[in-house]
This record gives C-alpha cells, structure tokens and sequence, in this order.
C-alpha cells in the first residue's frame, strides 16, 4: 500500500513512515496501536479458523483413503420398504426409500 499522512493512518489502513509517526499526537498513536492490536486479533482468529479447516480437510481425506481401501461389498434388500440405517451408538432409525435417494 502507499504509504499516507499522518492523518490517513490507522483505520484507513495505511502505512506509516517512521517519521510520520514522530509527528502523530499521542492520542493518535493510541488510536494506531488499537487498530494494530484489532487487525493482530482478526489474523490470529482467521490462523486458528484456517487449522481447524486444514485438520478437518486432513481427517476427510484419510477417512476417504481407508474407504478406498475397502472391499466392495454387493447387497439386496429384502423389503424396500422398511430401510433401517445405523446412526451410531446402538441406534437405527426407519428411513423411507425416497429420502436416501438425497443422501
């Protein structure tokens, strides 16, 4: 970015020259401090936000790699109207066979 005035920095997101920042006031220099402590906080949130999306995208594909390694596995259905799918911990839940069609 260009650099600006004294006036120009801290909220407009300019850069300041060490020599404009020997003229700034000490409320001005205040209020440039916050906005860098404020931006400081928003990349540290967006860092933490960004790897625990690349550890899940990690997790997805290892478990996209086990399943390919698995056997295909063939089946029938003996009656298509009553389909139970496990959803974990010992439930199972009647689903109709429309809506796994959407799954």
């Amino acid at each position: 970015m260009a650099s600006r005035g004294a006036k120009g920095a801290g909220a407009a997101g300019g850069v300041l020259k060490a020599s404009d920042l020997q003229k700034l006031s000490r409320d001005q220099l205040k209020a440039v401090k916050e906005q860098s402590d404020l931006e400081v906080n928003l990349l540290e949130d967006s860092l933490k936000k960004i790897s625990v999306a690349a550890a899940r995208l990690e997790a997805a594909a290892s478990a996209l790699d086990d399943l390919s390694l698995r056997p295909k596995v063939s089946g029938t259905l003996d009656d298509s109207e009553k389909i139970l799918v496990d959803v974990g911990t010992g439930y199972f839940i009647e689903v109709l066979p429309v809506l796994l069609l959407f799954c």
